[in-house]
């Protein structure tokens, strides 16, 4: 953040207690409390203020002068990825898939590049817990690309959905759970791959 003057410092306190009290301050108004005798004065210290991030809107509105918050400073930018549904992380199931809204991700935090093909689905079950994945998590997951052996994917076999690890066996692929009470899946026909597990999100239940 950059260096502020005493009384850029001072005018920002004043705004940020004035807007406490319920409504921020008009330009009018700071040039009063400071013995501002030109309202110029008061605009270039707006001005300023503005362009080293701490205050937002217009001067030219109402009442529009207000402090922004050191958390919005260092707020990244949110990335909406559409949420298809869930996936069983246990046995295959024949299961519809559904929109059912979005997942918002700090994409920095998580690490990854949303793309149009990225997506989530909602994991139910307890055959990927070796990999760290459990019930009630978000598997973020890019469609199109092609998995290699030890990625995690959702997956079609034989028509039916699952969240497992992509493993190739004599030039065959197949699904590994990572949890010894559930079996290999080998395909009977065919097995396709819907997305690679590019990133999960865990919510914390009580």
């Amino acid at each position: 953040m950059e260096t502020l003057t005493d009384r850029q410092q001072e005018i920002l306190e004043f705004i940020k207690d004035r807007r406490l009290e319920g409504r921020p301050p008009s330009a009018r108004e700071i040039a009063d409390h400071f013995g501002f005798r030109s309202p110029g004065t008061v605009a270039d210290h707006i001005a300023a203020l503005r362009r080293k991030g701490l205050l937002k809107n217009s001067l030219g509105q109402a009442r529009s002068i207000e402090a922004t918050s050191a958390f919005s400073l260092q707020r990244r930018a949110l990335v909406d990825i559409p949420l298809y549904g869930v996936i069983p992380a246990g046995f295959a199931r024949d299961q519809m898939q559904e929109a059912q809204g979005c997942v918002s991700v700090d994409t920095e935090t998580l690490g990854i590049r949303p793309t149009a093909r990225t997506f989530a689905l909602e994991v139910r079950g307890d055959s990927m817990i070796g990999r760290h994945i459990v019930d009630g998590d978000y598997a973020i997951l890019e469609h199109g690309v092609s998995p290699k052996p030890g990625d995690v994917v959702a997956a079609l076999i034989d028509n039916e959905s699952t969240l497992k690890t992509y493993l190739v066996q004599k030039g065959k692929p197949c699904l590994r759970a990572e949890n010894p009470k559930y079996p290999k899946l080998i395909p009977a026909g065919e097995l396709v791959v819907q997305g690679v597990l590019v990133g999960l999100i865990r919510r914390v239940r009580n």
